[in-house]
């Protein structure tokens, strides 16, 4: 269920965006990326070592850096980020114990960052 909600999410996010013209900025997708990127800080913070906390924010800083780049060079790198944050929270748990993180947040997520990330790379693409 979860991944199903997260599709539904992220393609009414992106439709949204699209249709009010938030989309044709450069800063809403690399926004949503840091966003994105710093959820599982959220979760360390909330329930988890310092050590966690350490972990996962170097984690955040590579999707900023990627969202930075996506802003100030290509929007290519944005799209690499937000599916590579897909992936990231399919594999998160065998490399990170972070009990912060709620059960069905890394399907949820996993759907979510991967729609966002192909929708933008279809708009990069027209």
């Amino acid at each position: 269920m979860e991944y199903v909600i997260g599709l539904i999410l992220a393609a009414a996010v992106a439709g949204f965006a699209t249709v009010i013209g938030l989309a044709r900025e450069r800063s809403f997708y690399t926004t949503v990326l840091i966003v994105v990127g710093s959820y599982y800080v959220l979760f360390a913070a909330m329930g988890a070592s310092r050590r966690t906390l350490l972990v996962e924010s170097l984690a955040a800083g590579l999707f900023l850096l990627f969202g930075v780049l996506g802003f100030k060079k290509s929007l290519w790198f944005v799209v690499a980020g937000l599916v590579g944050h897909g992936i990231f929270d399919f594999v998160h748990h065998f490399f990170i114990d972070n009990p912060g993180v709620p059960r069905w947040w890394p399907g949820f997520c996993l759907a979510c960052d991967v729609v966002l990330g192909v929708w933008l790379a279809l708009r990069l693409k027209r």
